[in-house]
């Protein structure tokens, strides 16, 4: 295979947004970027209102902002001017709760109208939002409501009973529950919950907007480390700017095109590219409520003539399994641009999609703390297979090395590995992990912000992946702490240890697996391997427990204590295990 995928105009439908890469850079500036959006008075900035408001109340107030598309039901077309009345009646019933400004909201649905609607209205009302993963079991729900300090949940009748009404008072906080019904009409009766429908029917559809301001929190989302509780990330009303010129540079939107993200709003691309991007562009959505199916995706694609697509690592690895005869049966005229984030696209799959799709597949690289995407492959320009690109204007990025003395040194030389680094300052960066100050300033150094991500850069200033420098499993996109897992299964009368690795996998990057030593009294065998990954996918949901348990007499541990992750995978894996000076016990 060749190095390089070679760029030129017969690759391109439309003139990108961003052709000149050095002139770019050079002369873009955050400043103007805010020219480009309308603002409150008095200097105000709100994401819903450039999202929203900024657009129904013009030219655009009719056209389509979201097509919402379901197995076995008509599609569900939502234009600018009804998103805005629906967005300002479900303000009006947060402000008839009496939910301000600052205050929490939590969002655990599939992806329905109604989710979109309580984001946007949220921030209407300046209230901040979390959207939860609707596949979470019960205890990572109320882990982060609680620690989000949450006072609104909306989510569905079933959801509710499923996952949230045995765990209430567990949450101390959680004061209203507004259900969407899970079929056409109002939900049944449920106890210490209200019908959000009902809710919503009583209120006017014009809403004065709250005044917020560039740093007022606007989004709080949530991500594991290995050790601890997840972190709650918090960012602010001005990382729109970020959202708007990253959907101009890294996505290449144009207000003609048909755009498809495929990640659920529960994880940060969900929201920040899967809702605001595209609206602040003015471009129609399409919002799938199905799970994965090969043969449905190539469907939308060529169905609803999709012309921008933005999807995971994962996604295409299924595609590739599922046959390029499969592919070759659609046609997909307007196609123009592919992308993709989530974990490092590895070289073949870019390849395939020049091949099977006509189009290579465009990686890119960002984090929940960052926002928004600060690397990226952009359509003008050449791709090197299994690289995450280069830095999007506005975005200083380098390969450092921390220094004993908690500076850093930056690293020149082509090729070196170090820790990927981004200058401090772009507007979507996170502004602290809620409750965790020191956590947060460890973050930075010298003006920079250290991704915890290892990484190379070459001689023409594009950046390659290495791997983490912690132990955050990444599976099929999401982001995993040992941890949280380890934790729920310790809960278990047999368990008396338990260690948790990221497995590579080819189709969804890692696997959970876990490692357990047992109390006396229990035995290792099948019938107990299974109660504990039924306990586990109880407790965690399908996306985060483990799908592989070993039995081992004891874990290795450090001497202080702490399981040595890194030797578990090692062993696992047939690698060195490097140093074990630490080990309980010597090397």
């Amino acid at each position: 295979m060749h190095n390089v995928i070679r760029k030129t105009d017969a690759d391109l439908l439309l003139t990108p947004n961003f052709s000149d890469y050095e002139g770019g850079r050079r002369h873009f500036s955050w400043e103007d970027e805010r020219q480009r959006l309308a603002g409150l008075p008095g200097g105000g900035l709100n994401i819903a209102f450039e999202a929203v408001e900024r657009h129904a109340s013009g030219a655009l107030r009719d056209k389509t902002a979201f097509r919402f598309l379901g197995r076995d039901v008509p599609a569900q077309d939502v234009s600018w001017g009804e998103l805005s009345r629906q967005t300002s009646r479900f303000a009006n019933v947060l402000r008839r709760l009496g939910v301000g400004k600052g205050e929490r909201l939590f969002v655990l649905a599939g992806r329905i109208p109604e989710l979109y609607v309580a984001v946007l209205g949220s921030l209407k009302n300046g209230t901040v939002v979390s959207p939860l993963f609707s596949a979470f079991g019960p205890e990572p729900i109320a882990t982060r409501v609680n620690l989000g300090a949450g006072r609104v949940l909306v989510t569905t009748e079933s959801l509710y009973l499923k996952k949230v009404s045995r765990w209430r008072d567990k949450m101390p906080t959680l004061e209203h529950v507004l259900l969407v019904a899970d079929e056409a009409g109002s939900t049944t009766a449920v106890s210490g919950t209200l019908d959000l429908a009902s809710l919503m029917a009583l209120e006017p559809d014009d809403f004065e907007l709250e005044a917020t301001g560039p740093e007022d929190m606007s989004l709080l989302h949530f991500t594991s480390g290995t050790t601890g509780t997840p972190k709650g990330a918090v960012h602010v009303h001005g990382a729109v700017l970020t959202h708007h010129a990253t959907g101009r540079f890294a996505l290449d939107l144009h207000r003609e095109d048909t755009y498809w993200c495929t990640a659920d709003p529960g994880w940060v691309t969900g929201t920040s590219y899967g809702i605001i991007a595209p609206l602040l562009h003015g471009v129609t959505s399409i919002i799938d409520r199905e799970e994965f199916d090969a043969e449905r995706w190539y469907g939308i694609l060529e169905q609803e003539m999709v012309s921008v697509w933005y999807t995971a690592p994962t996604a295409i690895r299924m595609l590739m399994k599922a046959g390029a005869e499969l592919a070759r049966r659609h046609r997909f005229p307007r196609l123009r641009f592919v992308a993709s984030v989530g974990e490092p696209l590895n070289p073949e799959a870019v390849w395939w999609g020049k091949e099977v799709l006509g189009l290579p597949i465009h990686d890119n690289w960002w984090q929940t703390e960052t926002g928004g995407i600060m690397i990226a492959n952009t359509p003008a320009f050449d791709i090197k297979p299994g690289s995450m690109g280069r830095p999007l204007p506005g975005v200083e990025a380098a390969i450092v090395e921390r220094q004993e003395d908690g500076s850093v040194k930056l690293v020149d030389t082509a090729g070196k590995e170090g820790e990927l680094a981004l200058k401090a300052g772009w507007p979507s960066m996170f502004r602290g992990y809620l409750h965790n100050e020191e956590r947060y300033r460890k973050c930075f150094a010298d003006g920079w912000y250290l991704t915890g991500d290892l990484a190379t850069r070459d001689e023409d200033g594009y950046f390659w992946f290495v791997g983490r420098s912690d132990d955050v499993i990444k599976s099929a996109g999401h982001l995993i702490g040992p941890f949280e897992v380890e934790s729920v299964l310790m809960e278990h009368p047999a368990v008396a240890e338990a260690g948790v690795i990221g497995k590579p996998d080819p189709m969804v990057g890692e696997v959970v697996k876990a490692f357990v030593s047992l109390k006396l009294g229990f035995e290792p065998g099948e019938p107990l391997r299974l109660e504990l990954l039924g306990h586990a996918r109880k407790r965690l949901g399908a996306a985060v427990a483990p799908k592989e348990i070993d039995f081992l007499p004891t874990l290795p541990r450090t001497r202080s204590g702490k399981i040595m992750r890194r030797l578990l995978k090692a062993r696992e894996l047939g690698l060195p295990e490097g140093d074990t000076s630490t080990l309980e016990g010597g090397a």
